[in-house]
């Protein structure tokens, strides 16, 4: 993990000197316009102001060392002016030249400009810096649209261009911090972010990644994120499966980047996001009421399409709309027309519309706000379902050409129905422009959220959830990472790889090699029949037609012994697993960035066509195993598909975790493991092929 570099008077400064006369320039106005309260200092050797202010000619001209720098000119001088701030005692500097780390001849300069700063912290370079907006702080070369807000959350991204055009943004997300990371020479995309936690201000945090350059910056932001409460949401980009031309396993084909960053993530508690959007709205729900303590959602909407649209968007996401309780039901339909149905998704229809106090009533008896036989009124056990978030539909129109008039008493009842319910409520548009920026700031106010666009908020309504699932679990210790020795891979015969599994507990069938057709009876008449023969030396035997199943006699082995491609070389002769119920594949690859990564999903010959599988990193648990296991597709099967019986999962469970035993055992040799298929039966599992390939020297 990267040293750790004190941020403060960087993001926080008093005093700022900007270097350059162009993009400086524009620093300084936008200083002078946010109104910042310190003192702002341009150094320009020839010329009497920038920006409307007055220049010092030289650094050595200023009062004192600036807490904080922005340095616009080109890459040599830039050394030069970071060498002399960091000598003077400046508080940290950005650097917007580009020409370091991202060119070809960028090395040298680079590990130039880090010797520069020495212990002064520096942002980029190639990046535009940062905008405290707390604090009335730009630090920031370009036009924004951002404002100041009490608190907020912070956005950091690797992309200046993606900052400015969340700056621009119009939904209503009160933004504290917006940091670019450039090239992240010195100082990571994480290690900015936990120094935005010490700013009690800020109430979420999300991240635009391109890459992960430092896993162990990232659990150590997540660690302290936990520690303080502070959600993390992130949008990863780059995550399409790379080709990998030297892993010849199932697994390593399942297993790329993208399902290296799911799992990485997800290990540490922080939601993935598709897209701007996404990340837009659900900082915004964990802005106003941070995790969700379940997955129980309510819809209100006055059109059956709305709920119908509702209902329909959810049930890709691991989201639920719970019935109400008899009493709830009973409550809602005193509030409502008869001729209404009461349901949740619910259409509450038009018959109340424009009356704020049958619209509250209506509202807060849905959400839960039920009064039972002189009980006071709130959620009453067992009397009402308390939903983990309620979602009113609202729409508004365009003030341009019509009036929004009639839309202010159902803001009213949803904001009186929120206060009586005290549970967390949002206002969803079921598109984004249909939410004015100062409706949705009228909520934030009334401390409702409100979300732009129904796909987004139900997305946002997933990710606050599995924030709140992941913080009632204990922080999963770091990712088993070590450096790969350097021996070039190679790969283990079936039969010992199958040896050295048994011996971490693994359940293999009994097999022995034979050479001639004569050995291979024999050995089938030793093992009981039925058999199997399989070629050795072969990476994909079935796909190869290598394998020969279920041979019940002398006859039939001498059969296929004779018609196995290059059985010249022996075969494999091996007790049939009887009793199948599903394959799986376990098998573990090693990733450049995580590390060893285990893979579980359906296996066989069509691992790679169903793709039904779950990446986790290394070290994992018996839980963490089982949870995965229920997460498969595959998972129906293994319960007992059509009154079928049920797969023993404690043995697949069991046999998996032996896996990640035999990979920690061997974390710096271990290149590719695949077991496919792993047969689980009702009683028992076992590897019925293995592949291991290993950097012994």
């Amino acid at each position: 993990m990267s040293p750790t570099f004190d941020l403060s008077r960087l993001l926080r400064p008093r005093s700022i000197a900007v270097f350059g006369g162009g993009w400086g320039a524009s620093v300084v106005e936008q200083l002078v316009k946010a109104g910042f309260a310190g003192d702002i200092w341009p150094v320009h050797p020839a010329r009497e102001t920038v920006g409307g202010v007055r220049a010092c000619p030289s650094l050595d001209a200023l009062p004192h060392a600036p807490d904080a720098a922005w340095i616009g000119v080109n890459r040599d001088a830039t050394i030069d002016i970071v060498r002399a701030l960091a000598k003077g005692g400046a508080g940290g500097a950005v650097c917007f030249a580009s020409g370091f780390g991202e060119t070809g001849d960028g090395a040298a300069r680079n590990a130039a400009l880090l010797a520069a700063a020495g212990d002064m912290p520096i942002i980029g370079p190639n990046c535009y810096g940062l905008i405290n907006y707390l604090d009335g702080v730009p630090l920031w070369p370009d036009q924004h649209g951002g404002r100041r807000p009490e608190r907020g959350v912070a956005i950091l991204t690797q992309s200046s261009n993606i900052a400015i055009n969340l700056t621009m943004q119009r939904r209503g997300l009160p933004v504290a911090y917006m940091m670019t990371a450039g090239n992240q020479a010195q100082i990571g995309l994480a290690d900015m972010a936990r120094a935005l936690l010490e700013d009690e201000r800020v109430t979420a945090i999300g991240l635009h990644v391109e890459g992960v350059g430092d896993p162990a910056a990232f659990e150590a932001l997540a660690r302290a994120a936990r520690a303080r409460r502070v959600p993390i949401v992130a949008l990863k980009v780059g995550t399409s499966v790379q080709a990998q031309a030297a892993t010849v396993s199932h697994t390593a084909s399942l297993a790329g980047s993208e399902a290296g960053s799911r799992a990485f993530f997800a290990r540490l508690g922080i939601p993935l996001v598709a897209g701007l959007p996404e990340m837009v709205e659900t900082l915004k729900l964990l802005h106003v009421h941070g995790p969700l303590a379940g997955r129980r959602l309510l819809s209100m909407s006055c059109s059956g399409g709305e709920a119908s649209l509702m209902a329909d968007m959810a049930a890709a996401r691991d989201l639920d709309f719970p019935p109400y309780t008899p009493v709830q039901r009973a409550a809602v339909a005193a509030t409502l027309n008869p001729m209404v149905t009461v349901a949740n998704p619910l259409d509450y229809h038009t018959f109340i519309w424009g009356d704020e106090g049958a619209m509250a009533e209506t509202f807060a008896a849905a959400m839960g706000a039920v009064d039972v036989e002189g009980d006071t009124e709130g959620d009453v056990e067992g009397n009402a379902v308390g939903f983990d978030l309620s979602m009113l539909v609202l729409d508004f129109p365009r003030t341009d050409r019509c009036s929004d008039e009639s839309w202010t008493p159902a803001v009213a009842a949803i904001t009186t129905a929120a206060r009586r319910v005290a549970r967390p409520v949002a206002v969803v548009a079921s598109l984004g422009e249909l939410l004015p920026e100062e409706r949705c700031d009228a909520l934030l106010a009334a401390g409702i959220a409100p979300l732009c666009g129904i796909a987004e908020a139900l997305a946002a309504a997933d990710a606050a959830a599995a924030l709140g699932e992941a913080w009632s679990r204990a922080m999963p210790p770091p990712i088993l990472n070590p450096a790969p020795t350097p021996a070039p891979p190679v790969t283990i015969g079936e039969r010992e790889a199958k040896a050295m599994l048994a011996g971490f507990g693994i359940p293999v069938p009994r097999g022995r090699h034979a050479c001639t057709v004569a050995e291979a009876q024999d050995a089938a008449d030793a093992l009981g029949y039925p058999v199997v023969l399989k070629t050795t030396g072969l990476a994909h035997k079935t796909e190869a037609g290598g394998v020969r199943l279920n041979l019940a006699d002398r006859g039939a082995v001498a059969g296929a012994a004779a018609d196995l491609p290059g059985a010249g070389n022996g075969v494999l002769v091996e007790r049939m697993v009887t009793g199948g119920l599903v394959e799986m594949i376990v098998g573990i690859s090693r990733d450049p960035v995580y590390g060893l990564m285990l893979t579980i999903g359906a296996g066989g010959v069509l691992a790679e066509l169903l793709a039904d599988t779950v990446t986790l990193l290394l070290p994992v648990s018996a839980e963490e195993v089982a949870q995965a296991l229920a997460g498969l597709r595959v998972a129906r099967l293994l319960a007992g598909w059509r009154g079928g019986p049920a797969a023993d999962t404690d043995a697949a469970i069991a046999a998996i975790l032996a896996v990640a035993r035999f990979a920690q055992a061997r974390a710096a040799t271990l290149e590719e493991l695949d077991i496919n298929p792993l047969i689980l039966c009702e009683k028992d599992a076992w590897a019925a092929d293995a592949l291991i390939r290993i950097r012994d020297t």
